[in-house]
């Protein structure tokens, strides 16, 4: 699993973050950081599910 994130995209809703803490965070402006870029396979589910629930489609997951 790859994950990435368009930070141009992202409107700081904050989900990913805390949905996959471990994956993600915000920066000072709130904007989507990937702190991981390959989870590990016990981050995959969050990370999964933190791409379902972005709201403007930022988050990306490749499998």
């Amino acid at each position: 699993m790859r994950v990435s994130a368009d930070r141009d995209v992202c409107v700081g809703a904050g989900l990913c973050a805390l949905t996959a803490p471990g994956v993600f965070d915000q920066d000072d402006d709130g904007v989507v950081d990937v702190l991981t870029p390959e989870p590990e396979p016990s981050q995959r589910p969050a990370a999964r599910q933190a791409g379902g629930l972005c709201p403007s489609g930022a988050v990306r997951i490749a499998e």
